[in-house]
C-alpha cells in the first residue's frame, strides 16, 4: 500500500479517502493488562480514526512479551490496513515494541542520527546525561518514516509494506497526542482520495436507551450516510457520516437524515457542531439573552462552577458560586429554612428550591441553579439512597426541581450531576425566557 500526497488543513469532520479503510490498534504494555495504567490511548485513538473516516474493529492489549506481540501483529496485519501500536519505545530492555515490529516488517535497525541528537538535545537542555540505553531509542527500522517527538525522547515510526502500514508510537498520552495530530492525522488523510464527512448531532435530556429507539428505524435501514449513537455522561450523540467523490456531495447525504434527527429530538438538540460542549451551549444561551449565572452546590463541590468557567466568554454572565456542604452553611450562606432541613433533610426537592432561590435573592442573578445529593460511597438509607440528588433551577423567579436517581461510583454520580444541572439549566432558559433553533438562540 502506497500513501497518496497528504492533505493538510482539512477538519476532522470531513476526509477523503479511496475506500472504507480499516485500522488495527495495538497497545503494549504489561501494566495495562495489570490495570496498574488506565488505557486511555485506545479510546483516543479510535475516536480519531473514526473521525478520519476509517474503520475500526479489532483493539488487543499485549504485554511486553515479543512472542505474543508477533502473534498479534501478525494476525493484525491480515485482517488491517494500518496497525497502530502505542507504548514500548522507551529505553530498556522490556521495551521491545520496535525491535519485534521491525523484525515482523523485515525491516534492519539502523542508527537515525538526527534522532540521537534530539535525544542528546533534550537530556542536554535539563542538565542531565544520557545513559547509554537512552541511545536505543535513536536505533530505527530501514527505510521508515520518522517522526518527531517534541515532548520526550522516542521517536515514533511509520514502516509501509506489502500488507500495509505499521505505526509505532510512544506509550504516554502526553507524548502519543501531540505525535497523533502533528505527524500521524497528515499521513492518514493523505491516504484518501474520496471523501467522508461527518457530523454530530448533540443530545441532552434524553437517555441512550431512549434516543436509540427513536432512531433504530434509521439505522436498521442505513447504508450511507451511517448513523451511529455514543453514549456521554448525561448526554447522547449521534453521528451522522457519509461518502461521496466530494465534500459538497457528503455533506448533501447528511442534510435530510440530521433534518430527520431534529425533527425527533426537537430543543433537546443543543449543537450540531463538533466543539461545542454542553456547557458552552448553556453559557453561550446565557450571553445571548443577558443573563446572569450563579451556582450552588453541595455534593458536586464545585464541579458545576467549574466546567462553566471553563467557557471562554463566560465572565459576561457568571457572578458566583457557593459550596455550602454542611447545613449550618446552607441555612448561612443561602438562607435555607431550619424548619426544612430539620422535616425534608438536605438532601430533599424542598431543600433544593431553597438554595436555588436563595442563591439568586443574594447574588442577584438571573439564572441560579443548586444541587444536594448523596454521591456516597456511604450515607445512604433506603429511603434514600446513594444517587439521589436534587437540581434546582430558578430562571427570572420561576423555580423548577428535578429528583434524580444516578448509579456507579461517587465520581460518577457527582459527574452525573453536573451534567444533569447543566441541562436543567438550558431547559429553563428555553422554557421561561427564550427560544433557541437547535444551536441557534432567539430571544
Amino acid at each position: 500500500m502506497k500513501p497518496g500526497r497528504i492533505r493538510y488543513g482539512m477538519t476532522a469532520e470531513c476526509r477523503e479517502t479511496r475506500e472504507i479503510m480499516k485500522v488495527e490498534l495495538i497497545c503494549v504494555g504489561t501494566e495495562l493488562l495489570l490495570g496498574s495504567i488506565v488505557n486511555t490511548n485506545a479510546a483516543y485513538l479510535s475516536e480519531k480514526c473514526a473521525g478520519l473516516g476509517f474503520s475500526c474493529y479489532f483493539q488487543t492489549v499485549v504485554g511486553d512479551n515479543e512472542e505474543r506481540l508477533t502473534q498479534v501483529l501478525e494476525m493484525a496485519l491480515g485482517r488491517a490496513d494500518i496497525v497502530i501500536l502505542s507504548g514500548g519505545l522507551g529505553p530498556t530492555e522490556d521495551d521491545l515494541t520496535k525491535e519485534t515490529a521491525a523484525k515482523v516488517c523485515g525491516k534492519p535497525l539502523q542508527l537515525h542520527e538526527p534522532s540521537r541528537e534530539a535525544i542528546r538535545k533534550y537530556f542536554a537542555d535539563r542538565g542531565m546525561e544520557p545513559t547509554d540505553n537512552n541511545w536505543k531509542q535513536a536505533m530505527l527500522p530501514e527505510g521508515c518514516i520518522v517522526l518527531e517527538n517534541h515532548n520526550g525522547t522516542a521517536p515514533g515510526v511509520i514502516m509501509e509494506t506489502e500488507r500495509g502500514s505499521v505505526i509505532l508510537l510512544p506509550g504516554p498520552p502526553n507524548e502519543l497526542r501531540p505525535m497523533f495530530e502533528e505527524s500521524v492525522a497528515p499521513y492518514l488523510a493523505g491516504l484518501t482520495s474520496q471523501v467522508i464527512c461527518s457530523r454530530t448531532v448533540k443530545i441532552c435530556g434524553v437517555g441512550e436507551s431512549r434516543a436509540e429507539t427513536m432512531v433504530k428505524d434509521l439505522i436498521d435501514v442505513q447504508d450511507n450516510p451511517t448513523i451511529a449513537t455514543y453514549a456521554k455522561t448525561g448526554e447522547v450523540h449521534i453521528r451522522v457520516t457519509a461518502n461521496a467523490e466530494d465534500k459538497k456531495a457528503a455533506q448533501k447525504l447528511i442534510k435530510p437524515v440530521v433534518k430527520e434527527l431534529k425533527n425527533r429530538f426537537g430543543s433537546h438538540i443543543y449543537s450540531t457542531e463538533e466543539e461545542t460542549t454542553l456547557e458552552k451551549a448553556v453559557a453561550d444561551l446565557a450571553i445571548a439573552n443577558g443573563l446572569t449565572i450563579t451556582c450552588a452546590e453541595s455534593c458536586t463541590g464545585g464541579l458545576l462552577s467549574a466546567r462553566l468557567i471553563n467557557v471562554p466568554g463566560i465572565s459576561e454572565v457568571y457572578k458566583s458560586g457557593v459550596i455550602t456542604y454542611s447545613n449550618k452553611a446552607k441555612r448561612k450562606l443561602l438562607g435555607v429554612k431550619k424548619s426544612t432541613l430539620q422535616k425534608h433533610g438536605a438532601v430533599s426537592e424542598r431543600t433544593a428550591e431553597e438554595m436555588a432561590k436563595g442563591a439568586a435573592s443574594i447574588s442577584k442573578a438571573d439564572v441560579a441553579v443548586a444541587i444536594t445529593g448523596i454521591a456516597g460511597p456511604d450515607g445512604g438509607t433506603e429511603d434514600k439512597p446513594v444517587g439521589l440528588v436534587y437540581i434546582a433551577c430558578c430562571v427570572k423567579g420561576r423555580t423548577t426541581v428535578k429528583k434524580h436517581l444516578f448509579s456507579g461510583s461517587r465520581d460518577k454520580v457527582r459527574d452525573s450531576a453536573v451534567s444533569a444541572a447543566l441541562g436543567l439549566m438550558r431547559s429553563c432558559i428555553l422554557e421561561y425566557y427564550s427560544k433557541v433553533t437547535f444551536g441557534k438562540e432567539e430571544s
